[in-house]
């Protein structure tokens, strides 16, 4: 199965292009926020200098999120819009869980995490049984505070760029816990993205297929604060 994935979900792009468990190519930046403008072209530019042209893919998988509300919607849409254009499978992969799958030697629960502002996170926990890795915390937008007490019971290994802004308070809460030291562990890595997507079930309906933003956006709130009896929800009305 020939597969193209991608992530956009943070600042990191991340594309790659595999058949089977072969790695065909992948581009890879973390400093560029403007994917808005890079995707497309670096899809092309991937899938030319791997000899592959899009009616030979089979599958398309993107990162679903939580994440950057625009990433996310870059990501999401190219994905459907190639995965629709030429009638081929699209699988979102959970962002975090494309984290916690980089710490491949570690038996404890992984915790990728990514910063949410005002003192929240986007969090999960995945634990490796059987060589698969199962989600043990269902991926959620919570306070830290909070997100360290449901863990205050279990080995815990924190991973993901935005752990070093956390470090301090999570070794006081939990002196036990570790902190990933593995730079490249820290970001989404589009190979990763692939070898998950092949384990999982394609969209039933592509058109249907949103991210999982896991908190409603500022605007959202607003609206349904003074929308409170109506039916329609806010996604419908825009």
């Amino acid at each position: 199965m020939k597969v193209l994935a991608m992530d956009t979900s943070n600042q990191t792009m991340a594309i790659a292009v595999m058949e089977d468990q072969t790695i065909l190519g992948q581009i890879q930046t973390m400093v560029n926020k403007t994917h808005s403008k890079t995707l497309m072209p670096a899809i092309d530019y991937l899938m030319k200098s791997v000899s592959l042209t899009p009616a030979d893919l089979e599958r398309i998988a993107v990162a679903q999120g939580p994440g950057s509300y625009t990433g996310l919607r870059i990501g999401v849409t190219t994905a459907k819009t190639l995965a629709s254009t030429l009638s081929i499978e699209l699988v979102g992969v959970s962002s975090l869980k494309t984290i916690a799958a980089n710490c491949m030697k570690e038996p404890g629960w992984i915790v990728p995490l990514f910063d949410a502002r005002r003192k929240n996170v986007y969090a999960g926990a995945y634990q490796w049984q059987d060589n698969e890795l199962v989600n043990v915390l269902a991926d959620q937008h919570l306070s830290l505070d909070k997100l360290l007490a449901l863990l205050k019971d279990q080995p815990c290994y924190f991973v993901g760029a935005d752990v070093k802004k956390f470090q301090d308070i999570i070794a006081k809460s939990l002196p036990f816990a570790k902190i990933n030291s593995i730079e490249q562990w820290n970001y989404p890595n589009a190979i990763v993205i692939s070898q998950l997507a092949q384990k999982e079930e394609p969209v039933v309906d592509i058109d249907r297929f949103l991210p999982n933003y896991l908190k409603r956006v500022e605007a959202e709130e607003k609206w349904l604060e003074n929308h409170q009896n109506e039916e329609e929800d806010y996604v419908e009305k825009i």
